[in-house]
């Protein structure tokens, strides 16, 4: 390929967008998670959960919330890297109706996923040697599915592709570097591991021992504002440059604009 994928360079061209853009990424994080709150809040004293339809509805209702906000985040990303080549205005951060039901659809396909996991778990309770070993298997087989469709959402909120086209589109460009985007993937958990025991350390040496639960809120706060928007920017770097190199193209926006 023209310009193949590479780890350290997907990580600092994410650090260098991380850089110039952290105020925008983190006040919209900020905004985002109090938007959600409020809008779960309210939600709570309006929906009556009397049966089992009205607690779907509030499920399915506060997943297209969050979808809205997550593909907004996703496109806002991907509008700050590419602003210097044309003006862009808050509309164009906002996701269609299609991109957040598709967004739904991956949700709903992999929690039936799952059910069905769990299902056949329970099935085999009498069998605890062979249970032990089909947990093993599920975990591997969970794990690899969701490397592998790790992009899904980038496609939908760039390309505005269908949840099944996505999913594709994501196996598509994983194919060759799945151990590549796993190794990505486990230095991006290190790091937020270690960011997390680092604010822990700073927060618990600077507060009260008695005041846990502040504490504690605190490091939510910072651990939130600070992996968040690297990890969300993380993602959309990589899906860029692996969707670069299978089109045979270099890295620049502007030879695909």
């Amino acid at each position: 390929m023209y310009h193949p994928f590479s780890i350290a360079e997907t990580i600092q061209t994410a650090w260098d967008v991380i850089k110039k853009n952290y105020i925008s990424l983190i006040v919209y994080s900020v905004i985002s998670l109090i938007f959600y709150e409020i809008i779960s809040f309210l939600t709570g004293f309006i929906v009556i959960y009397d049966n089992q339809y009205s607690q779907v509805t509030f499920v399915f209702f506060m997943m297209l919330v969050q979808s809205y906000l997550v593909l907004s985040f996703y496109k806002l990303i991907l509008t700050l890297m590419d602003k210097e080549y044309y003006e862009f205005e808050f509309r164009d951060i906002l996701p269609s109706i299609k991109m957040a039901l598709s967004f739904v659809t991956i949700g709903v396909l992999y929690t039936i996923l799952i059910g069905t996991i769990i299902f056949l778990n329970l099935r085999l309770a009498d069998y605890p040697g062979v249970q032990m070993v089909m947990d093993k298997v599920e975990i591997v087989a969970i794990g690899y599915l969701l490397i592998r469709s790790i992009f899904c959402l980038c496609f939908i909120v760039d390309e505005d592709s269908g949840p099944i086209e996505s999913l594709k589109q994501s196996f598509y460009i994983t194919w060759n570097n799945f151990f590549k985007t796993l190794g990505l993937i486990l230095i991006v958990v290190f790091f937020i591991a270690l960011l997390l025991f680092i604010i822990n350390l700073i927060i618990t040496l600077l507060f009260d021992v008695d005041s846990s639960s502040y504490v504690a809120k605190i490091a939510a706060i910072c651990w939130f504002a600070i992996s968040f928007p690297t990890v969300q920017v993380m993602i959309m770097v990589s899906y860029r440059k692996l969707v670069y190199s299978h089109k045979d193209l270099d890295d620049d926006v502007s030879e695909t604009l």
